[in-house]
């Protein structure tokens, strides 16, 4: 089997997009850390008691070196009017990511500090459990602790075939 072949099979497969984020810890006392994001369509619920997510993070991509030292992170429901978002933090090659969060509307996570999109469908604020590493990916499991569902309106977002998408 081809690597072709796989992402084509797989790309049949419908997925919710979030939005992963945190802040690297600040580089002097009292300053603050900058903002980092992601854009994530393998985030899953792992248990219910305790509660647990989980999100796959390509080694050694900026989130995976952050999330091996850094425990606090968000997550971002994004809503099917979000794909500008889910878009721009997607980008290979792409800007600084204190630029990318300039013109979107969030507000800190009160545990974490991460920014949590405005307008996303569901929020959740998370500290790592466990990591695995899969091959060329690693499997980050955090333990959810809060969780908000701010904006009831909307749809979600979908990946399916190598695009965005909307149900319905």
């Amino acid at each position: 089997m081809s690597k072709e072949e796989f992402r084509a099979a797989l790309s049949r497969l419908a997925a919710g997009v979030v939005l992963v984020t945190a802040q690297e810890p600040p580089l002097d006392e009292g300053g603050r850390g900058e903002d980092v994001g992601m854009t994530a369509t393998a985030f899953l619920s792992v248990s219910l008691d305790p509660p647990l997510v989980m999100v796959s993070l390509r080694n050694d991509s900026r989130m995976d070196d952050l999330l091996a030292e850094q425990p606090l992170w968000a997550v971002s429901v994004l809503a099917e009017s979000q794909r500008h978002i889910a878009g721009r933090f997607a980008m290979k090659g792409r800007i600084s990511d204190r630029l990318l969060f300039e013109d979107i509307p969030y507000v800190r996570g009160e545990v974490t500090g991460a920014p949590l999109a405005g307008g996303a469908l569901a929020t959740l604020e998370c500290r790592t459990e466990q990591r695995v590493v899969a091959g060329d990916h690693t499997l980050v499991i955090g333990r959810v602790l809060s969780a908000h569902v701010p904006s009831g309106e909307g749809g979600p977002l979908t990946y399916f075939r190598g695009k965005y998408r909307q149900l319905g």
